[in-house]
């Protein structure tokens, strides 16, 4: 009976703990990265509804608009608790990609463009829910981590769509159609599953928790390195269903293997804190308190309150503490910033968007394209993990500024997005690693760097609001800038072998020359970006220098101290 009771407190403790809710937030964010198969069924999206291909682009265009803009689930997240901006993300994935799901299996009738468009937006815009509950709830509860916790966490979105490709060669076979109901149903469903697991609790000093992460992160390499070798094989090899469902029960073996971690830290834990303690012949004891203390309330008046013209523009807080939204959107660093996202993710995605013809404009054949695909894909996966974990090493030890680690990051995309405009033999090999890995490190030091400098209070709006700037600088880079000079070079192209637009179907082009043009152009955005971001770090480098944790450990000591005081009573 005693031994039973003890294991019943050692599960509750385990379910209400900050370790449990970390692992619901690493398959949350596991689910999050359904946009990153869109080449895999749009194929089957063009054919069974008939579209040519500027009506594919323009469904991509809306997926990327409504992945990129999530100042909604912010706002939503400032006012209501964290389960329900979960369970509102999980309606509107389920709902946008089972109406695409259905017209393309023609259960219903064609819809029209504009209603495609918004199914996809809708489906892609519920990322940004789950990346607000899991990501916002889980940075707060271990602020003094957050550099690892985004990089693992944004880690594990880069390898979503791998995973998921796992899952659907092995649940349903090579069946594209099916991929756009599995997107619907399975990360809705996990987050039902952990709605109530997510929520913001009170800081509590923890010794190992480093270890724990630096753990988590060779987790995640094996797994990433396991989803890159599988994803090559299968291109060469192939497979029987059983060696699908094989490789399916490896990932997920080993995207669950985190637990065992968590599960043993928090038996130190539950052990540290008296909660496993020896039979009492007196029964009339209070039973100690629990360790984790839930902090889920919204001061919704508090978020409600104006401010001044001098309180937004001239007494704003200290670098480090909590501005209000306005004081934060509208400060002179929020600026500097934006400009540096705008130049650095706005080439990257660009750069991403057209690897594909990149490759056949060099003559590169299909599997070699693929090759460069999935060599960006791991290389995007290093870069979140890189930047999340060595610029927090580099800023703890070193002082080491996090917004100088962004102009390196953003320096060296400059280096990819040239050896695309001057190509040699083998240069987009280089080129997909470095630009991968580039594009990969700047959203984990964003959000950081957001985090930093103003605060954790008004998080779940401001780091949505940071990422604004890559939909419009994917916009006016890709499909303003580098697809009319694409263009251009095919209508010479044609020129030169007597032909005109209306001669050809498709608008090709072959040669260098291609994206020469398009690409110095980028790489001198992407330099500007790194300018814009040397200038903010000369801004904050005294405020990097200083203890930007001290807070927070001062925090979570008091917190430990209150808890002994109660459990000794």
């Amino acid at each position: 009976m005693g031994k039973s009771h003890e294991i019943l407190q050692f599960t509750n403790h385990v379910i209400q703990g900050r370790w449990f809710s970390l692992f619901a937030s690493f398959l949350i964010m596991a689910g999050a990265g359904a946009t990153y198969l869109f080449g895999t069924y749009s194929k089957e999206i063009k054919s069974s509804l008939g579209y040519d291909q500027t009506t594919l682009n323009l469904l991509g265009f809306f997926k990327d608009l409504g992945a990129n803009v999530g100042v909604f689930s912010g706002l939503l997240a400032e006012v209501t608790p964290t389960w329900f901006v979960l369970l509102v993300g999980a309606s509107m994935n389920f709902t946008g990609y089972f109406m695409i799901w259905f017209s393309v299996v023609g259960k219903i009738q064609k819809p029209n463009v504009w209603l495609m468009c918004m199914y996809i937006c809708l489906g892609a815009n519920s990322q940004n829910f789950a990346n607000t509950g899991a990501l916002v709830t889980s940075v707060r509860n271990f602020p003094e981590s957050r550099g690892n916790l985004i990089g693992l966490l944004k880690g594990f979105t880069g390898l979503s769509g791998a995973i998921m490709t796992q899952l659907y060669l092995a649940v349903y076979g090579n069946d594209a159609t099916s991929l756009i109901l599995l997107i619907a149903w399975l990360p809705a469903a996990i987050s039902v599953i952990f709605v109530y697991t997510i929520r913001e609790m009170r800081v509590v000093k923890q010794p190992n928790q480093l270890r724990v992460f630096y753990y988590c992160l060779a987790i995640a390499i094996v797994l990433a390195l396991f989803l890159m070798v599988m994803t090559l094989v299968e291109r060469t090899v192939r497979f029987t269903h059983a060696a699908y469902v094989g490789t399916a029960t490896i990932a997920c073996a080993l995207l669950f293997l985190p637990l065992s971690v968590f599960l043993r830290e928090e038996l130190g834990v539950f052990r540290r804190k008296n909660i496993i303690e020896p039979p009492r012949v007196s029964t009339t004891e209070h039973p100690p308190v629990p360790v984790v203390v839930v902090v889920e309330n919204k001061d919704t008046n508090n978020n409600l309150k104006c401010l001044s013209f001098n309180d937004i523009f001239l007494n704003k807080p200290e670098r480090g503490e909590d501005y209000s939204i306005l004081q934060a959107l509208l400060s002179t660093d929020m600026l500097i910033l934006f400009v540096a996202t705008f130049c650095g993710l706005g080439t990257s995605l660009t750069a991403v968007d057209n690897l594909g013809q990149i490759g056949e404009s060099l003559g590169y054949p299909t599997t070699t394209i693929k090759s460069f695909v999935s060599l960006l894909s791991i290389w995007n996966f290093f870069g979140r993990i890189f930047s999340g974990f060595v610029s927090e090493a580099l800023l703890v030890k070193y002082k080491f500024p996090r917004t100088l680690m962004m102009t390196l990051v953003l320096l060296l995309s400059c280096i990819g997005l040239l050896l695309i405009a001057f190509p040699f033999n083998g240069s987009v090999y280089v080129a997909s690693v470095i630009i991968g890995f580039s594009f990969g490190a700047q959203l984990p030091l964003l959000f950081s760097i957001i985090s930093e400098l103003f605060g954790l209070k008004y998080y779940s709006t401001l780091f949505n609001c940071g990422q604004l700037a890559s939909p419009l600088g994917s916009y006016i880079l890709n499909v303003k800038v580098t697809g009319p000079l694409y263009d251009r070079e095919a209508l010479k192209d044609l020129a030169k072998k007597g032909l005109t637009r209306s001669s050809v179907k498709e608008l090709t082009c072959i040669g260098n020359q291609c994206y020469r043009q398009a690409f110095v152009i980028l790489a001198s955005v992407a330099c500007f970006g790194a300018l814009a971001s040397l200038i903010l770090v000369a801004r904050t480098i005294k405020f990097y220098k200083g203890d930007i944790y001290k807070k927070f450990r001062e925090q979570a000591e008091a917190t430990e101290a209150e808890m002994a005081s109660t459990n000794n009573k």
